[in-house]
């Protein structure tokens, strides 16, 4: 049903609401009109997502240039399950009463997957730019056929209305023969509300990626807030092991080894060449002072000009 949170119209898409999740939904609403940060605290079980999606929906829908975007963080991937669901039955919900539909993309985290680093490797020497840019000159140089398709073609097809986690994308993906990857990355910048992990945002190394062209009018969300410490210490946090560090020591003792024999070997080679002149010029070895003079210098390009 509708509601009246402190003059915004809300949707709800339940049939009862408990009155926790109506002081939550107050609280949200000036938290949202102040412009700053808040922490907010619900019960266990008394609807605390559907409550927030809903009201910062509704917001969204009021004010598009103040929150052009939703982006909620959880912690692990039955979480952002459970918020995917829930937004599938609040954008029903929109769809019933108003015919309109948010764009949204659900991103669930991908740390937990086999073989990521092969998967990523192989991916990369199939799409870097110079791979491609070999393209041209070598039409038989291997490339991503879907990242081709996608970024000759699915960059100019926006997504059509509606709720998408990864599963979704894709399908989208082999339907249309583009990468579901790059095109969940494309999709970030375009959506209306997006679901994803901690480390979407918080990691630096994945946040550079992923969330560095976010707006800057986004609303996010962290839920199960208590986590953060923890997330941002493991994110920042590099596990050094005795065996890395020998491999370490005995790396740096073999670079200073290799450039010790490099200036060792030039100034040999130096030498041998300086006594090669002097042999050609029939002189004992001279110092820097004669070998400069205009005498010397002259009879020095003599004898290059000869050989």
């Amino acid at each position: 049903f509708r509601l009246n949170i402190d003059g915004l119209l809300v949707y709800f898409p339940y049939d009862y609401i408990y009155p926790e999740q109506y002081s939550y939904m107050l609280e949200l609403k000036r938290t949202l009109d102040a412009k700053g940060h808040g922490v907010l605290e619900m019960p266990s079980g008394t609807g605390k997502t559907i409550s927030l999606l809903s009201l910062i929906v509704a917001y969204q829908r009021a004010f598009p240039l103040e929150v052009t975007k939703l982006i909620y963080c959880s912690r692990t991937v039955p979480e952002i399950e459970k918020v995917v669901e829930e937004l599938r039955k609040l954008m029903e919900f929109y769809a019933k009463e108003t015919e309109e539909v948010n764009n949204f993309l659900a991103l669930a985290t991908v740390s937990s997957l086999r073989f990521g680093k092969e998967v990523d490797g192989k991916c990369h020497s199939l799409t870097a730019s110079y791979v491609r840019a070999q393209r041209h000159g070598n039409p038989n140089q291997p490339v991503c056929r879907f990242y081709e398709e996608f970024d000759a073609v699915g960059r100019q097809v926006p997504l059509p209305a509606g709720v998408y986690n990864l599963d979704d994308l894709k399908d989208l993906g082999r339907r249309k023969g583009w990468c579901p990857y790059y095109l969940a990355r494309y999709s970030i910048l375009h959506a209306n509300i997006v679901v994803y992990s901690y480390h979407y945002l918080l990691d630096p190394k994945i946040a550079d990626l992923v969330s560095k062209e976010l707006a800057k009018k986004s609303v996010v969300v962290f839920d199960e807030a208590h986590n953060i410490d923890n997330v941002c210490i493991d994110s920042m946090s590099v596990n050094i092991t005795r065996r890395t560090l020998d491999r370490c020591q005995n790396n740096v003792d073999t670079l200073q080894n290799t450039i010790q024999r490099i200036k060792e070997t030039d100034a040999a080679k130096l030498r041998e060449e300086y006594r090669r002149l002097v042999d050609q010029l029939g002189l004992s070895l001279l110092t820097l002072e004669q070998l400069e003079s205009p005498e010397m210098l002259k009879k020095i390009a003599q004898i290059a000009h000869q050989t």
